[in-house]
Parts: C-alpha cells; sequence; structure tokens
C-alpha cells in the first residue's frame, strides 16, 4: 500500500511482535515462578524472566528497559 508522498504506510506498525520462546522447566527461576503463592507477584516474576531474555539479546530498550531495572530493584528488596 503506497500512501502520499511515495512512502509506503506501514500497515502493521502498530501491532506487537512475537516471539518463540523456550522455556525450561527445571531452571530454578521457573520453578520459584511455579511455587510462588500470589498471583500478582508471580506475573512479575514471569515479566522479569521474559525481559531478562529480552535484554540478553538486546532487545530491551527505552521505557522496557527503566521499567525492568525498577522491577528488579522491588523484586530484590
Amino acid at each position: 500500500m503506497v500512501g502520499g508522498g511515495g512512502g509506503e504506510m506501514q500497515i502493521f506498525g502498530e501491532m506487537p511482535d512475537n516471539y518463540n520462546i523456550v522455556v525450561n522447566s527445571n531452571n530454578p527461576l521457573i520453578v520459584n515462578i511455579i511455587e510462588t503463592k500470589t498471583e500478582k507477584k508471580r506475573q512479575k516474576l514471569i515479566k522479569q524472566s521474559i525481559d531478562l531474555a529480552l535484554l540478553s539479546q538486546g532487545m530491551l530498550k527505552g521505557a522496557e528497559l527503566t521499567t525492568f531495572i525498577k522491577r528488579s530493584i522491588e523484586l530484590i528488596k
């Protein structure tokens, strides 16, 4: 699809990225997530593990990186 001015319109610009994630169920972090009693903490740990994976691939930047750092500090208190 071509927009005004000859530039290409990015149809999928607003759609989220998709990633394949492989989870090692023997990993201590995953075991901790499974054994966590409260849903709120479980969700924080899940988000933390996903962000760690993104960070390791150089894909965590900007506001998401800032949020990750704040959550990391909160989790280790």
